[in-house]
């Protein structure tokens, strides 16, 4: 026998199970339209993976993970995507978000599926497989699946499933286990083998016999591979809220997980028995997290659980319960730690659990709240061991920092003592309200901090690219100084004395200006020229007949006779031009009539 902890504080809420849980899981009708959220879990949005108009098959990846803490979204049905723009989902802040609206077809068309041993694969591989087929914690924090199954810094001892369902009026983890006992066993051996932990513990309340024993069967049904492998199924005894993570690791294995420690620190890491459900269906046979198994219960005249389809509008499934004309409104969760959904019109999501329908029998009015007597009632109750009195003094003041250093992120916000408050304060409000605008700050010191970073790094990109070019222009100019230098220290290049006698026919004039630059530039053009052309050997002239060679050779002729004309006529002029020069010389310079 087993021996069993307690923890500090806890309530006993009426329950109202009954109610629900006489009837076997349903699967709910197909809705006309399904609002799928791209943000159902943890960490970062999914991506939109679609297009308005395209048609998607049952179980296709509608919206890519983003980030190393993010989950796959995927189309619950076969049908037309009809929109991707922002709509009000299921959050207590009542805010809009960016869905994926689809239009089913009704054919139910899957994508092709594979399931896998995995035994045979490696670890990685089995966590990336957990991330695309959108695998988050079903027990309200959707917390992706593939990132708890990671190895830690300390090694995992103890896997503890979760079946403890404390929350009034939930039983779709209760019918969950009766029904599909065997899928949660072999899903927990999934997690075991994740993890290489020593043993695994199912702690269930002891007001489910039917899913404790449908359990333990499941349990003595499998085959033992090991003598060292351990599963066992608890029951625990019902206290709200027991079912939170470290309450029930402090009741199965006595650990205490202190403020500010995780528990994986500790040895023991907490799923819940929904969540080793999805993970079998994902490894075993390909298949995605589309839906869950939802509560529909209170003001309604046929309460019962039905698998839902991800994104089926709140009211389409609450009519399939037959809803009293006194409704009134539509509570997603519990009465304890449960939010009002905003409308009637948004989509199930992945962390919806229970859906109560709401009416003033059911849940009066709160009273006017009254000042804080100071009964001390509400630290009694609370199962964190806070001060929840003092938590609510700062988070009216809006002292936040002391409210913080009074552990305030340590309250899991079960209500427990709001439950217990004679005065009727709804201190989980407060709380709420006071984390949030921590978590405000926190942002926009980041966002600030970011600002800044980026300033900085702007204001040093840009002294960097004037540096650069200056550096550039600087190296530009002294190459240029130093070609021209060099230019200026290098002889000119002229060609050889003898091409230059045999392809010119006459020197440069007597009086040319040796330092003219230019006129050599010319000159050494010119003489270039003469050069290649007398260098170039005329094509077409191997294979010719007589007449032909006759007909170039008098060509030649005639063109050597016109060369030497030419340079006579030149030779001429140019002496008569030195003959008129020198008579120039020779005579007496004239003076002017002023002289």
């Amino acid at each position: 026998m087993r021996q069993l902890f307690k923890f500090h504080g806890g309530v006993h809420p009426p329950t109202h199970k009954e109610q629900s849980s006489q009837s076997p899981i349903a699967q709910a009708v197909l809705p006309s339209r399904l609002v799928v959220p791209l943000y159902q879990h943890i960490g970062n949005r999914a991506k939109p993976a679609v297009e308005v108009g395209q048609r998607v098959r049952k179980g296709q990846i509608i919206g890519m993970p983003e980030g190393s803490l993010s989950s796959a979204v995927h189309a619950p049905t076969s049908g037309t995507v009809a929109a991707i723009d922002m709509q009000q989902v299921a959050h207590a802040s009542g805010m809009d978000d960016l869905c994926v609206t689809l239009i089913p077809d009704g054919q139910e068309e899957w994508i092709k599926r594979e399931g896998m041993d995995y035994l045979s694969i490696n670890k990685a591989d089995i966590r990336f497989v957990l991330r695309m087929a959108g695998v988050v914690g079903l027990g309200g924090a959707t917390f992706p699946s593939d990132q708890k199954l990671r190895p830690g810094k300390h090694k995992i001892k103890t896997v503890v499933l979760n079946g403890a369902e404390c929350e009034p009026y939930i039983t779709c983890d209760d019918l969950l286990m009766r029904e599909r006992a065997e899928e949660i066993i072999q899903g927990a051996e999934i997690i075991r083998y994740m993890l290489d932990a020593e043993e695994v513990l199912i702690g269930i309340e002891d007001n489910k016999p039917e899913a404790i024993a449908a359990m333990r069967l499941a349990v003595n049904a499998r085959p033992r591979s090991a003598s060292a492998d351990r599963m066992e199924v608890i029951a625990v005894p019902t206290l709200y809220p027991g079912g939170g993570a470290k309450q029930l690791i402090r009741v199965l294995t006595g650990i205490e997980v202190a403020a500010g420690v995780r528990s994986t620190d500790l040895g023991a890491q907490c799923f819940n028995v929904g969540t080793a459900y999805s993970i079998y269906r994902a490894i075993a046979h390909g298949e995605p997290l589309i839906s869950r198994i939802v509560t529909v219960t209170g003001n309604v005249a046929q309460a019962r659980n039905f698998e839902v389809l991800f994104g089926t509008p709140a009211h389409e499934l609450v009519s399939q319960a037959a809803p009293l004309p006194d409704t009134n409104g539509y509570l997603m969760g519990g009465p304890m730690m449960g939010i009002r959904l905003p409308s009637e019109q948004v989509g199930i999501i992945k962390a919806t659990n229970c859906i109560i329908a709401m009416s003033d029998v059911l849940f009066p009015p709160a009273p006017p709240a009254l000042p804080c007597i100071r009964c001390t009632r509400c630290a009694e109750a609370c199962p964190a061991e806070l001060q929840p009195q003092e938590l609510y003094w700062f988070a009216k003041a809006k002292n936040f920092d002391k409210a913080r250093k009074y552990n305030l992120f340590d309250c899991i916000e079960c209500g427990a003592c709001s439950y217990v408050c004679p005065s009727h304060i709804p201190l989980v409000q407060y709380y709420r309200f006071a984390k949030s605008e921590i978590w405000d700050q926190e942002s926009n010191q980041k966002a600030a901090d970011a600002a800044r970073v980026r300033h900085e790094y702007h204001e040093f990109r840009e002294e960097r690219e004037k540096r650069e070019k200056a550096e550039k222009l600087a190296e530009r100019d002294r190459a240029a100084q130093a070609a021209k230098a060099q230019k200026a220290a290098a002889p000119p290049t002229l060609p050889p004395a003898g091409e230059v006698a045999n392809v010119s026919p006459c020197a440069a004039p007597a009086d040319a200006d040796p330092e003219n630059t230019m006129q050599l530039k010319i000159q050494r053009a010119i003489e270039q020229a003469k050069l290649q052309a007398a260098t170039t050997t005329p094509k077409n002239t191997e294979q010719l007949t007589p007449e032909q060679r006759a007909q170039i050779a008098a060509i030649e002729a005639r063109r050597a006779h016109i060369h030497e004309l030419a340079s006579t006529s030149v030779e001429a002029s140019s002496a008569m031009l030195v003959e008129a020069n020198t008579e120039v010389k020779s005579q007496p310079p004239t003076q002017s009539p002023q002289e």
